[in-house]
């Protein structure tokens, strides 16, 4: 009878315990759609408002933009902001955050879903944006970045998998300052021979090659680490093809930017030299 009772009260107990753990991951449920909303009304709020409240006084340049133009700026503006809060972040997890790195498909998303959360508030301004103001940001390679994003983050915030994964892609966004800030010297006027553009286009063309290129054999080796392990089957082919086809999609966009960041880079030394070039021939006939 003894036996039975505290068999008994450990089921209850166990039953208690798991009713309680659902609860509370209903709960974080709610707070990561909270963040994405939150996030989607922050990134609306720099974009309509801030951004260009920012510019004219830093900037008086951006006053004698077209209408076009001011607003790639405040796109561009909101992106370069959203990069570097999720880029911080995500390094702060990969450095710290321990159950992701040592269940890289299983591990406790929590920390992960918060920036992935902040992320895709971010990702779906931005898409409507896009969608909305198509003849001034139109663009369907961003278009296809940004569905192919949230349809893989959307099974690390439902599902809580692939969290160390989902994470890892956004180490990207240490680029897209750079890549902005190329934009806007051009806009601005400054020459591409000027100090500060020739400075900003070899960083751009350096972190971009490290946080999107030179990662992939580490990400793609531990993808290929993770094949016909108990946990991979236990992802199901949803999540699978999910995981697999967005980031060969994504990094196959970032071999099309790279090269063509590469070219431009090139273009801008060899202008450097033939300028060099043209100064001592002018030394010399001098």
């Amino acid at each position: 009878m003894e036996k039975r009772r505290q068999k008994n009260w450990k089921k209850t107990e166990e039953g208690r315990l798991r009713g309680k753990g659902l609860r509370a991951m209903a709960s974080f449920s709610n707070l990561t759609i909270g963040i994405a909303l939150a996030s989607f009304a922050v990134f609306q709020v720099l974009f309509h408002v801030l951004s260009s409240w920012v510019s004219t006084r830093i900037t008086p340049g951006f006053n004698n933009l077209s209408q076009k133009r001011k607003i790639e700026w405040n796109s561009r503006t909101v992106s370069t902001f959203h990069a570097l809060v999720v880029g911080v972040f995500c390094v702060y997890i990969l450095l710290y955050d321990e159950a992701v790195n040592a269940d890289h498909l299983w591990g406790d998303p929590s920390i992960v879903k918060l920036n992935i959360a902040i992320t895709t508030g971010y990702l779906i301004s931005d898409l409507l944006l896009i969608i909305y103001y198509w003849k001034a940001i139109g663009d369907k390679f961003f278009v296809i970045h940004h569905l192919a994003a949230l349809y893989a983050y959307s099974f690390v915030l439902s599902k809580g998998l692939l969290a160390y994964f989902g994470n890892f892609r956004l180490l990207a966004e240490f680029s897209t300052p750079f890549v902005n800030q190329r934009w806007f010297f051009e806009v601005l006027g400054y020459p591409k021979s000027s100090k500060a553009n020739i400075i900003n286009g070899v960083l751009m063309t350096v972190v971009f090659f490290v946080v999107r290129i030179a990662v992939m054999p580490m990400y793609y080796s531990r993808v290929i680490s993770a094949f016909g392990t108990e946990a991979f089957e236990r992802l199901g082919f949803a999540a699978q093809s999910a995981w697999i086809i967005s980031s060969v999609v994504l990094d196959v966009m970032n071999v099309m930017w790279m090269v063509k960041i590469t070219k431009g880079c090139y273009k801008v030394i060899c202008l450097i030299g033939q300028e060099e070039a043209k100064t001592h021939k002018n030394g010399k006939s001098d």
